[in-house]
């Protein structure tokens, strides 16, 4: 059973699945960075210093407070401040992912217009190599 799991973990998908994992959660805290470091800041000057994160409604007749930590503990309270400006910030992520992605794509694009064309011969070679590769043993 070890010598099995040891296959299943050293298999490359596996590998290749960890290590997208791994800068997945890096480049998550490189985004996040982006959102709340440089570009909310930008928009809460922008817009006067606007901070939806502390709007609520309170539900409960023993919250008195007026910021949110403090009313939450004090009792039940609808954040919809928090749901507000956690929508903002995806849509930020998702904008700086998709320019991300679209910028990935043209430099991709820019390199696959470098590597010249296969000729037919060169064409037929590939698809004899890969035929021959993928034939059982």
């Amino acid at each position: 059973m070890l010598e099995e799991f040891k296959k299943f973990a050293l298999r490359g998908n596996v590998v290749d699945l960890a290590i997208g994992v791994i800068i997945g959660a890096a480049f998550g805290g490189i985004v996040n960075s982006l959102v709340q470091d440089i570009l909310s800041p930008i928009i809460g000057a922008v817009t006067g210093g606007l901070d939806f994160s502390n709007y609520f409604i309170r539900l409960s007749s023993k919250v008195t407070s007026d910021t949110l930590a403090e009313a939450k503990r004090q009792g039940a309270v609808l954040a919809w401040g928090s749901f507000i400006t956690i929508t903002i910030n995806f849509i930020i992520i998702a904008w700086v992912l998709f320019l991300v992605v679209k910028l990935m794509n043209r430099m991709m694009l820019s390199e696959a217009a470098k590597t010249p064309a296969l000729t037919k011969q060169e064409q037929l070679l590939t698809e004899i190599r890969d035929l021959l590769k993928s034939e059982p043993k």
